[in-house]
């Protein structure tokens, strides 16, 4: 096989790559890396040159000059990328465009801890990758017309939508791990062997609650319900916990971080309480700094330039030395297992896979092309999502307003139309009144000038 790993000199993909070394269908592939930081995907390429030595899995590995070299032939491509442009730090959650965004949203009212699946951070962050990743489609369907894309990147949801409607690629999967997350946090309550717990759950990327829970033939719902109350949740859970108890359907993604981006009043709490976010090594550090009134775009441009460099390829490249492989490739029902859903697929194997797809019936009340994380059974073609039920009221209701956000803003980043930008802000779950939402999208836009190309061609 041929796989093109986009954004390659991204720190992502030190997770694809070991898993590739270790899988045994996958010896003697080939693996090529294309990023617009060619001296990172250098690195990168180096380390995965160092897992196929180590597994004997004899990969075939090299960085391309450009996208169409990438992709020519390619039977999958995967894509991690941040849209962030190039930046002198090593990372999209520290990058200055993304803290700028998720400052300039603050300041209007709109705190975002994570700011990447809803919410104005998340708006901006589509606006830049959705025409970086409709050029790898363009690419895609001219030299490698039958290959399928995997997506890692960030907003899941709108970037899948996008791809799906406006490209003809013919199969477009996006991958995450929170499902597999909220599933082991869920069996550690209970106590019991995460693979023997089976679970339903609906929803999208970074927002689902379990429907069923069983074990050996049982419903465990209520015995899961006494554990919770007997067990003191863990800070960084309490606000998932709590309004899990509220509807009576357990929050899956079980960090607090991502629900200020689905529920507005979490905007009016006191910015000192905020929870803490994942930094680009995904570990949890507070952002009230971000918030003390204090920090200006120009400080968060500057302090990206503090490091040379030169010195952020080094300590990239100190960081990449120290990994270490795995003892085993990842499960697709404990982690993102993206080796075994590409060998799956290559060899018409069916298997369950957590995915993110186009609905198509598998939650028969909401929208046939929504982008929901569903269970997804491989063959030759790629997936299909396994049915999982009706969505509840109230989780109904919230799913349709965040579906119809992400259709906005998928036209909007394709077409340039900031009238359909503002209407995004308006049906957002965080929004502020038209006036205030028109001038808070002028400084968005202005903070990312330059990676803003359907918008920019219109003026």
């Amino acid at each position: 096989m041929k796989i093109s790993c986009l954004g390659g000199g991204g720190l992502y993909f030190v997770r694809p790559l070991a898993d590739f070394a270790l899988t045994a269908e996958m010896r003697g592939s080939t693996i090529v890396l294309y990023d617009i930081d060619h001296e990172r995907a250098e690195l990168m390429a180096k380390t995965a040159r160092r897992f196929s030595r180590e597994t004997g899995a004899r990969l075939r590995l090299r960085v391309a000059k450009n996208l169409t070299e990438a992709v020519d032939g390619s039977d999958f491509v995967l894509t991690s990328i941040g849209g962030a442009g190039a930046s002198g730090n090593a990372g999209y959650y520290s990058s200055p465009v993304h803290l700028g965004d998720k400052l300039i949203c603050s300041q209007h009212g709109v705190p975002q801890v994570v700011g990447d699946t809803a919410g104005p951070a998340a708006m901006m962050a589509a606006f830049r990758s959705i025409p970086i990743h409709m050029k790898i489609c363009r690419a895609m369907e001219k030299h490698a017309p039958g290959a399928l894309l995997l997506n890692h990147a960030n907003p899941m949801a709108a970037l899948c939508r996008a791809m799906e409607k406006y490209s003809d690629v013919p199969c477009i999967v996006g991958i995450c791990h929170g499902v597999q997350n909220g599933i082991a946090n869920a069996a550690r309550i209970l106590g019991i062997p995460g693979d023997e717990l089976e679970t339903v759950w609906i929803g999208t990327n970074h927002y689902h609650w379990f429907t069923r829970m069983r074990h050996q033939g049982k419903d465990v719902i209520p015995r899961f319900r006494q554990c919770v109350r007997r067990l003191k949740a863990k800070p960084e859970h309490q606000m998932t916990t709590a309004l899990s108890e509220v509807y009576g359907h357990w929050i899956v993604y079980p960090e607090d971080d991502h629900l200020i981006e689905f529920y507005p009043y979490l905007t009016q709490t006191d910015q000192n309480n905020l929870p803490f976010a994942l930094d680009d090594n995904y570990y949890a550090k507070p952002v009230q700094a971000l918030y003390s009134g204090k920090e200006t775009l120009a400080n968060l441009r500057q302090q990206d330039q503090t490091v040379s460099r030169k010195q952020m390829l080094k300590d990239y490249a100190a960081g990449l030395a120290r990994v270490e492989l795995p003892d085993e490739p990842e499960s697709e029902t404990t982690a993102e297992g993206t080796a075994r859903l590409i060998t799956d697929i290559a060899a018409g194997r069916r298997r369950v896979h957590i995915c993110n797809v186009p609905n198509r019936g598998a939650v028969p009340n909401l929208p046939a092309e929504a982008v929901l994380e569903l269970e997804a059974v491989t063959d030759s073609a790629g997936v299909r999502p396994v049915h999982a039920g009706t969505a509840p009221p109230a989780l109904e209701l919230m799913l349709r307003q965040l579906i119809t956000w992400q259709e906005l803003v998928v036209d909007a980043a394709v077409t340039g139309d900031r009238r359909l930008a503002l209407q995004a802000m308006q049906v957002d779950a965080c929004a502020i009144p038209p006036q205030r939402a028109e001038k808070m999208l002028k400084a968005l836009m202005a903070n990312s000038r330059g990676m803003l190309p359907t918008f920019e061609q219109k003026r």
